[in-house]
């Protein structure tokens, strides 16, 4: 027990004499959860939007304002043909055009019926989907309110019957994206920190050749391997406190659930993430390869984890292979018990999947460990 205590105490006294280290586990992770919780979000604001006016009616120049009062579109010109917006949409100074065919007004007050047309930049398909919702609100309230004013209720005539509906929305009352995104954005710096420090500390010891010395002493493996993760731990755990103190204060994110419950399950994952880091080291023999091969690995788990594309959208062969992915847990618990209040039931099937997986990679980083020793 000395031993451990005593190479956890000289980890600590190194960790805090490396000056460049500091800056990147205690002042990176807060610049990177305010900017990217900020910047990271499915919302499409300011679209650029164009129109072509062919009936410079009342009704088209009312259209037109309802667009000019959202918050999402930024109406900047009237283009005069067809081929003057075609071409402003090529050179990417507009993302919608929407063409206001001519007797716009008129048709509409004879027939009941016009249609519009609705030209939508789509090399980012996804965000081509969120303007054409925008845009197809925008012109359907417009249109519930025209035909109110173009509706005539006699006395003979029976009012068409309407069904309202009244959203309900859970978890998220107010659809801010910030609060979807805070909980996965903080499992990322958690998970980067965390694993890129600890793959990186071994190595290290292999550059200088303290290992070899190291090897050579009495220090059991496993007292080696607890002195060496255990301080890495303890980051992983002030970094998810400081995480959750800037999620509330700064970005307002409801915290409905069990704070020791997130400490509970925080404190097994970052024992898979140390695991894999170990393993990762007795691989590599320069810290460039350990960054290299963690940061290969991160992406995927990243890329697959359901933080940024819903999982439930993926082919099923890549679902299936999110069941491997220990972030995927870590994103799904901090999301339920922060925004939903879950409990322990709610979260013991992936607690259990993530022991597994801590077991796991720990017995295989320690083997692999006894075998380059």
């Amino acid at each position: 027990m000395k031993t451990i205590l005593y190479i956890i105490q000289k980890e600590f006294k190194q960790i805090f004499r490396n000056k460049g280290m500091l800056p990147i586990i205690f002042v990176m992770p807060v610049l990177q959860l305010v900017i990217l919780s900020n910047a990271a979000t499915f919302e499409v604001k300011n679209i650029k939007f164009g129109y072509i006016d062919g009936d410079h009616s009342i009704t088209s120049r009312a259209l037109v304002e309802k667009f000019n009062a959202s918050t999402y579109f930024e109406v900047l010109t009237d283009f005069p043909s067809e081929a003057r917006a075609s071409a402003a949409m090529l050179k990417g100074e507009v993302d919608v055009v929407l063409n206001i065919p001519p007797h716009f007004e008129r048709d509409l007050q004879d027939e009941k019926y016009k249609a519009l047309g609705v030209t939508i930049n789509a090399i980012d398909g996804a965000a081509a989907g969120v303007e054409n919702v925008y845009l197809t609100q925008v012109i359907q309230t417009f249109n519930q309110g025209l035909r109110v004013d173009l509706r005539q209720i006699t006395d003979q005539q029976v009012q068409a019957m309407a069904i309202e509906t009244i959203p309900l929305f859970w978890y998220n009352e107010t659809l801010n994206y910030k609060t979807f995104m805070v909980p996965g954005i903080l499992v990322l710096l958690v998970t980067m920190i965390t694993l890129f420090l600890s793959g990186m500390n071994i190595v290290r010891e292999k550059e200088i050749g303290t290992l070899e010395q190291i090897n050579v002493t009495p220090i059991k493996e496993r007292q080696f391997i607890v002195g060496k993760l255990f301080p890495f731990w303890v980051i992983g755990m002030g970094l998810l406190t400081v995480g959750l103190l800037i999620a509330k204060l700064i970005f307002d994110v409801p915290m409905l659930g069990s704070l020791p419950l997130m400490y509970l399950y925080t404190s097994i994952y970052i024992l898979v993430v140390l695991g894999i880091g170990l393993f990762i080291s007795n691989f590599t023999d320069t810290q460039q390869q350990a960054m290299f091969i963690a940061w290969f690995f991160t992406v995927i788990f990243i890329l697959m984890s359901g933080l940024f594309t819903p999982i439930e959208s993926m082919p099923k062969w890549a679902q299936a292979l999110t069941e491997f992915n220990p972030i995927k847990y870590f994103v799904e618990v901090m999301r339920m018990v922060m925004l939903k209040g879950s409990g322990f039931m709610d979260i013991l099937p992936q607690l259990l999947k993530t022991l597994l997986y801590a077991v796991i990679m720990n017995g295989l980083a320690v083997w692999s460990y006894r075998k380059t020793s």
